[in-house]
């Protein structure tokens, strides 16, 4: 009976006259809000002076103690909510009400980035118009879950990671906040669409963008990137009262490709930078990120141009793999294509092997190396040769390294290119073909050096 008698409150509540409470704008019917054991925030405007009681009616029934209206804007944490609904949510004050109906809870994952992410379901053939990575990750998140996912898209095409970025992270990076570029102001949409959403708890947030970097603050990405990431992840904690995890999972998509031959390192340094140069994630200036690799989904025919390939699915996909290793903890899921754990220069040949098996094809070209008499570190716009693919194991990979003694072998990399590969033809995959192996680049004479051996 007491649940009877709440509802018939609330429903006489919202006949209330002169309705100016109500929800912030992105809170909607039909939505999906954050379930325990995080506990969801909602807020929004009304009458100073009033207090506002928040009311949950649905599998379970709760009420929030009542919150004063504080220079027009209210604020309430609700108790942790399994999973699942729906549920009703009332919002009361003295003089009105609002309400919310169809809500459900789950994990909440925000999706940023540029014109990738912007990029429509309705280009790949799904319903809706929203961001097909969002949505289709969303999607294989929930077929694996079996709970509700909610989404929030923001993104903006052709937006470099400065306009992303706080104040604090662009100082960080000795990055000047009020430069204008052609693209976009920095810090201007951490203003706009960022920082309203810092309120709401979110379980993790998924980012694809670097396309514009790859010609404005190039050689910045490297700090830009992981310092947005840091800012981001302070902001929605401490916005959301700490719900919101300190290190909340943050995925993102390495960059695919552009200008098929292209000689410029604009895409491959971005790649790089991307990971702060150590070519795979988690790492320990990025830790809980994953990453999914997308250089070998080109796409010639696009009618929304090269830079934008039309392959969502597998992009969402691998996406998601990387969610479900780390910001689910799952164990036994592989997320990463093959890494190279130890290099190995013997005569004229280089004994690559990797952290896991790998499937192999021929190529020529796509491992390059430095020769350096001076033993000097090289660069990308050093001269590199080719070393093509001898042979192969399951473990390991022989390149001919002939081009010069190996004992002025400096350096080698892989896949740097901006296109490097056909559609799902890159030479190196895991065992099971499906995950390419992240494009490197390392050097005998650097920080890296603990990976070569000589035999």
């Amino acid at each position: 009976m007491a649940g009877v008698s709440l509802i018939v409150l609330l429903l006489a509540a919202l006949h209330l006259s002169d309705a100016t409470l109500r929800f912030a704008s992105y809170y909607g019917d039909h939505m999906v809000l954050q379930k325990s054991p995080q506990r969801a925030v909602l807020w929004g405007y009304g009458p100073d002076g009033e207090k506002v009681t928040v009311y949950l009616s649905g599998p379970i029934l709760q009420k929030v103690s009542s919150v004063p209206v504080k220079e027009g804007i209210w604020q309430v944490t609700l108790d942790p909510v399994e999973a699942g609904g729906p549920y009703n949510v009332y919002a009361i004050s003295q003089s009105s009400a609002c309400n919310l109906t169809d809500v459900l809870f789950g994990d909440i994952w925000l999706c940023g980035g540029q014109s990738n992410m912007y990029f429509n379901t309705s280009a790949v053939s799904v319903v809706a118009d929203f961001s097909a990575v969002c949505w289709l990750f969303g999607r294989y998140m929930y077929d694996k879950l079996q709970y509700p996912i909610g989404l929030v898209e923001s993104c903006w095409g052709g937006t470099p990671v400065e306009a992303w970025s706080s104040p604090r992270a662009l100082k960080q990076c000795g990055l000047n906040q009020s430069e204008d570029n052609s693209m976009m102001k920095s810090t201007v949409l951490w203003n706009a669409m960022i920082h309203p959403f810092l309120n709401m708890t979110i379980y993790g947030a998924i980012w694809y963008q670097g396309e514009a970097n790859a010609e404005y603050h190039q050689d910045k990405y490297n700090c830009s990137f992981p310092a947005m990431i840091n800012a981001w992840r302070m902001g929605f904690h401490q916005g959301s009262g700490g719900q919101t995890a300190l290190d909340f999972p943050f995925g993102f998509v390495q960059l695919s490709t552009y200008k098929n031959g292209s000689a410029d390192d604009g895409f491959p340094e971005i790649r790089w930078h991307q990971t702060a140069d150590m070519g795979f994630v988690p790492n320990s200036r990025m830790k809980n990120t994953f990453m999914a690799v997308a250089l070998d989904l080109p796409d010639k025919t696009s009618p929304y141009g090269t830079i934008h390939p039309r392959d969502k699915q597998d992009v969402a996909h691998r996406l998601t793999l990387g969610a479900r290793a780390v910001a689910y903890g799952e164990k036994n899921v592989s997320f990463q294509g093959p890494f190279p754990k130890e290099i190995m220069l013997k005569e004229n040949s280089i004994i690559i092997t990797y952290d896991k098996a790998v499937s192999v094809a021929s190529s020529k070209n796509i491992f390059e190396i430095c020769c350096s008499e001076k033993k000097v570190s090289c660069e990308t716009k050093s001269i590199w040769l080719p070393a093509a693919i001898m042979d192969w194991n399951h473990t390991s990979i022989r390149l001919f390294a002939g081009s010069c003694p190996s004992s002025e072998v400096a350096a080698l990399r892989y896949a740097w290119r901006d296109w490097p590969c056909e559609f799902k033809a890159c030479p190196v995959y895991d065992i099971d073909g499906n995950l390419p192996a992240p494009p490197f680049i390392t050097n005998k004479y650097s920080a890296d050096q603990n990976v070569w051996k000589r035999i």
